[in-house]
């Protein structure tokens, strides 16, 4: 593949890397703006966080973009998905690390702008030191699965 259509291919992905549930159920252009987002609560993680769809179902084989808002000295306990996690960290810092323990000095700081590329089933764990807002995607169903499952807020 030549180097323009590599070009033109990744800039399509991003322009609709925005879309909404409209648009991939129906085919519709739509623009998202950080004001149009609807934050809520997400009962799979530690309490705090907060989500906006901006793509989905989240639940179903399609395709999905969120964002995860985190509060500062946030912490995410080591899961794993069961399918690959796309992260874009869009303001703060997001502290990831890769085992099945959390470890904050086993970690890499990935600050606005960055990337993380999470395989299925890879272990990983994460927090924030300050108010950090991230971009997740991919083709669902995404789904969080705690190695312990005592850390399972969903269970307590």
């Amino acid at each position: 593949m030549n180097n323009r259509l590599v070009a033109l291919c990744v800039s399509a992905g991003f322009l609709c890397a925005g879309a909404s549930n409209a648009w991939a159920d129906a085919g519709a252009h739509t623009m998202v703006t950080p004001a149009d987002l609807s934050w809520g609560d997400v009962p799979s993680l530690p309490a705090g966080a907060k989500v906006a769809v901006i793509e989905g179902p989240l639940n179903e084989a399609k395709p999905f973009t969120f964002r995860l808002k985190f509060p500062a000295n946030y912490k995410i306990p080591s899961h794993s998905h069961p399918a690959i996690e796309h992260v874009t960290v869009i303001f703060g810092t997001f502290h990831m690390g890769v085992g099945d323990k959390m470890d904050t000095s086993k970690t890499t700081a990935l600050g606005a702008g960055s990337a993380a590329i999470m395989q299925p089933q890879t272990t990983h764990f994460a927090w924030t030191g300050s108010e950090t807002i991230i971009q997740v995607h991919g083709v669902g169903p995404w789904a969080i699965n705690y190695v312990n499952p005592a850390d399972d807020p969903r269970k307590k």
